[in-house]
């Protein structure tokens, strides 16, 4: 184990609830890449066998909460406070948030405490037409969390405008910083074999899409698209995931008869040796925050297509530069885009220098700049 000095900047990560998302594997990610440029890291969470903690270095100290509920976390996170002041707390949900901004009013330290909004908080509202009155008290709980903290880190320039829009905090307390999303498994995993035979080579183009099976995805657009470029193109439509929309996706199928040509087969291990096998990745969501699933295909040289939902999608791809982006919710335009890249796909090292900049090492450089730190130089031999 790598020794790091007390002298280090010291932050924390603070995520109580933690699921199989991509807020979890980028808060784990946020801090192999802090660890990785010396800093001293501590991993706040309520269970320690819970997904992607494993691919945390030994530097990073994971600490357990026992707590049945979010409350109870407060006086642990004042004890744990009291006893470490580490330079800076970061928390990435909304319940976490709470308690960590709690814990603020009862700290006298130097710990400064930022939040890390990981989409795009107004557009996910509209989208599921949250109600007028719900919509209301929700800002009003947002507007009091963004006013409180000492910092904000927001994945996207989108993000951090709604943020804005929301809060009307100044826009200098907010910092736009990639997600960390590029790592060295990805590339390990992409290159895996894979034992399923619709990766077979000479198989008609794979289409592929990647997320959860809920609205936000809108994969019903996805479908109706793929089902006119099977009109013109011979091709096939996979959808690795799982959710609740799975019955009425599979209802969409028959009812546009896709038949063998389109295939759900829930969540699977690796989805980058899937993705890997693509000659064409689709993100057809209706809101995002930044999306690592796109920004993987891309690492890996895959043509894309997107959405130009807000937000996050404009950036990764520079303004559709590298990956055609149509309006959401429209399968015609979609269908259009999809069969001009299966038809002209772009050069895979353009992509691939379009993400460049997701890595570990430089949005962990991008979080220490946000938080005011820096890593003593260390001079060999001294």
């Amino acid at each position: 184990m790598r020794e790091t000095p007390l002298s280090m900047p010291h932050v924390c990560l603070f995520i109580l609830k933690f699921g199989d998302g991509g807020v979890e594997r980028m808060m784990v990610n946020i801090a192999r890449g802090l660890s990785l440029i010396g800093v001293r890291v501590d991993f706040i969470v309520k269970e320690t066998d819970a997904p992607y903690l494993h691919l945390l270095p030994p530097e990073v100290r994971i600490i357990r909460f026992q707590v049945s509920k979010q409350k109870a976390a407060l006086p642990k996170l004042i004890d744990y406070l009291r006893n470490n002041d580490p330079h800076i707390l970061l928390s990435a949900k909304i319940l976490d948030d709470q308690v960590a901004l709690q814990a603020k009013q009862r700290h006298a330290g130097r710990t400064r405490f930022f939040l890390r909004p990981g989409t795009a908080l107004l557009s996910r509202m509209k989208a599921r037409g949250t109600h007028p009155l719900r919509r209301w008290l929700k800002k009003r709980q947002l507007v009091s969390l963004f006013s409180r903290a000492d910092g904000v880190v927001a994945v996207s320039q989108g993000v951090a405008d709604e943020v804005v829009e929301i809060s009307h905090i100044p826009l200098d307390k907010i910092n736009v910083i990639k997600n960390p999303t590029i790592t060295p498994e990805l590339y390990r995993q992409a290159q895996m074999s894979v034992d399923d035979e619709w990766l077979a080579p000479d198989l008609p183009p794979l289409i592929l899409g990647i997320g959860g099976l809920r609205r936000q995805k809108d994969f019903p657009t996805l479908m109706r698209a793929f089902a006119l470029v099977r009109k013109q193109l011979p091709c096939r439509l996979m959808i690795l995931g799982q959710g609740n929309k799975e019955e009425q996706l599979l209802s969409l199928a028959q009812e546009l008869d896709l038949g063998e040509d389109f295939r759900l087969p829930g969540f699977v291990d690796n989805p980058y040796a899937y993705l890997k096998a693509a000659k064409l990745f689709v993100l057809s969501s209706l809101w995002e925050g930044s999306p690592n699933v796109l920004t993987e295909a891309l690492a890996l040289g895959i043509s894309c297509v997107s959405t130009d939902c807000p937000s996050g999608p404009y950036e990764v791809t520079r303004g559709g530069e590298v990956a055609p982006l149509v309006p959401m919710g429209d399968p015609e335009r979609l269908a259009e885009a999809m069969l001009q890249t299966l038809r002209q796909p772009l050069d895979a090292k353009r992509l691939k220098e379009a993400v460049s900049c997701y890595t570990l090492e430089k949005s962990a450089r991008g979080y220490l700049a946000a938080f005011g730190l820096t890593v003593p130089q260390v001079i060999d031999g001294q």
